[in-house]
Parts: C-alpha cells; sequence; structure tokens
C-alpha cells in the first residue's frame, strides 16, 4: 500500500557543487581544459601504441587499454556535468540515470583490475625475464582483458538493476555530481541492506583483491631491484615501479574508501570532492605518469614528431 501512495519520478536533479553562477562558469572552464587533455593525452597514447611497432608489447597492450578505460571513465561523467554546470535545470532522466551508473561502475571496476594485470606484467619481466614470452603471451593478454571487461560489465550490472528495484519515490534530488551508487541508496525509503552489502562485497573483493596482488607482485619486484648490483639499473626499475605504485595507491585507496566504509560515515558532501579525483583528475594524469615518462614512448613519439615534420 505505500508503494501504491508515491508516484516514481520522472527525473532526477543533481546538486552539483554550487549554484552561484560566475563559480559554476569557472568551475565549467577548468573542468572542460581537464576532459580535453585527459582525451587528447589517452587517445594520443593509444595512437602511439598502435601506429608504433616498437610499442607492440605486452606492457603498452594494458597500457593502451587503461587509456581507453580513463577515457571512457572521464566520458561517463564529465559531459553531463560540464552541461549542468551551465543549465538552469540540472536533471537527468531515469534512462541517463542507469547509462551513467553501469558505465562508470564498469570501467572503475575495469580500471582496478587492469592495474593487477600492469602490476603482473611488471612482475614476470623484472622478476622472471627468461620465462616473460610465456607468462604474458599474446593468448594470456587478450584473456586479461576479455575477463577485466566482462568482470566490470558483470558486477555493474548487479548494482544497477538491484538499484533500479528499490522504489524511490520521495525526493528526486541526486547530492552529488553524477548518478553513484551511495546517493541513490540515500533516496530510497526502504531498507538498502542488500544492495550496501552487495556493493561491500562485489566491489570490494575486486578493489581490495586487485590492491593486495599488485602490492604483493610490486614486493615481489621490489625485492628484485634491490638485488640488481648496477645502481644505474637499480634506480631507474624502482623509479618506473614507484610512480606507478604511487598511481594505483591514489587510485584504489580513493575508492576503497569511497566504497568500503559503514554506511553510517558516509558524508555525501565529502563524497563528491574525493570522487573528482578519481573520475576526473587521475585519468588526466594517468598517461604521464604510466608512459609520457617512459623513455621508449618518448623515442617513438619523438619519430613521429620528426616525421610529420620531414612530410611538411
Amino acid at each position: 500500500m505505500l508503494e501504491n501512495n508515491y508516484t516514481m519520478p520522472t527525473e532526477f536533479l543533481l546538486v552539483g557543487f554550487t549554484d552561484y553562477l560566475p563559480l559554476r562558469v569557472t568551475l565549467f572552464l577548468i573542468f572542460l581544459i581537464v576532459h580535453t587533455l585527459t582525451v587528447v593525452g589517452n587517445v594520443g597514447l593509444i595512437i602511439l601504441v598502435n601506429i608504433n611497432s616498437s610499442l607492440q608489447t605486452p606492457m603498452y597492450y594494458f597500457l593502451s587499454n587503461l587509456s581507453f578505460l580513463d577515457i571512457s571513465c572521464s566520458t561517463a561523467i564529465l559531459p553531463k556535468m560540464l552541461a549542468n554546470f551551465l543549465a538552469s535545470k540540472k536533471s537527468i532522466s531515469p534512462s541517463g540515470r542507469a547509462l551513467q551508473m553501469f558505465s562508470f561502475g564498469c570501467f572503475a571496476d575495469a580500471e582496478c583490475l587492469i592495474l593487477a594485470a600492469m602490476a603482473y606484467d611488471c612482475y614476470a619481466a623484472i622478476c622472471n625475464p627468461l620465462l616473460y614470452s610465456a607468462l604474458v603471451s599474446g593468448r594470456v593478454c587478450v584473456c586479461c582483458i576479455v575477463s577485466v571487461y566482462f568482470s566490470g560489465g558483470v558486477t555493474s550490472m548487479v548494482h544497477v538493476s538491484l538499484t533500479f528495484r528499490l522504489p524511490f519515490c520521495g525526493s528526486n534530488i541526486i547530492n552529488h555530481f553524477f548518478c553513484d551508487i551511495s546517493p541513490l541508496l540515500a533516496l530510497s525509503y526502504t531498507d538498502t541492506y542488500i544492495n550496501e552489502l552487495l556493493l561491500f562485497a562485489l566491489w570490494g573483493f575486486i578493489q581490495t583483491s586487485a590492491f593486495v596482488v599488485i602490492f604483493i607482485l610490486y614486493f615481489c619486484v621490489l625485492l628484485t631491484v634491490l638485488s640488481i648490483k648496477s645502481s644505474g639499473g637499480r634506480s631507474k626499475t624502482f623509479s618506473t615501479c614507484a610512480s606507478h605504485l604511487l598511481a594505483i595507491s591514489l587510485f584504489n585507496g580513493t575508492l576503497l574508501f569511497m566504497y568500503l566504509r559503514p554506511t553510517i560515515s558516509y558524508s555525501l558532501d565529502t563524497d563528491k570532492v574525493v570522487a573528482v579525483f578519481y573520475t576526473v583528475v587521475f585519468p588526466m594524469f594517468d598517461p604521464i605518469i604510466y608512459s609520457f615518462r617512459d623513455k621508449d614512448v618518448k623515442i617513438a613519439l619523438r619519430k613521429l614528431l620528426d616525421r610529420n615534420w620531414t612530410f611538411k
């Protein structure tokens, strides 16, 4: 009877960051620049990897897929957020809400798993160089990528399906800048224990297990690096691994903070600030952290630029 007394909202309103127009315009310009840099940097890396024969290795294969996921995560959030900065009514339809939830959840989970695959590639290259071609063969790489996208898609579909089964018949105001699960659960007037349990179990398992696997693999890499007699080789390898580990810690750390807390500790205003980092900031910096500091990538980029300059 309670459900019959309500009408399902035909649209939802995103609160965003502020209603002050000058600040909204400023934020629009800032996030537009960030999104442009994200797309240009990651698309550039994907093109560079695919047209340069020297970069046709498992490491850069994983990197190009990471760039694709960065673009996808950013594109799932930023266009709607940019439009809402300038819109008088910051609304989103139920179908748009479902699409945004599924897209971001799928790509975020897939990114956690592909970071683990990259850690495995690094482990195989440094700790077992003689078996590298067998441990990270083309077939293994393809299986890893298929598993990454399949796992992300399945877990995201489960969350979206269960969330849409909840009655959202009260307020239609989402206190966030995109349709994340936590602020949506806060709108339902029924018990959301099952949803919260699955959120903790599925995403928690993926993020925590990926995080643990990454640290174990990099710990093995660290031990191998410390055994290298050449100080130059040790420094170079350690520098590369340290930058990767820092980026992984920041990305996984923010996701673990967001989704593995007790419900009572949720603060949607704080969550919005934290969410900016893993949805907007990290996708922009990933190409720099993982690749454009890499010697082989810089050489390939220089050759490409020299070739284009010569043709002109």
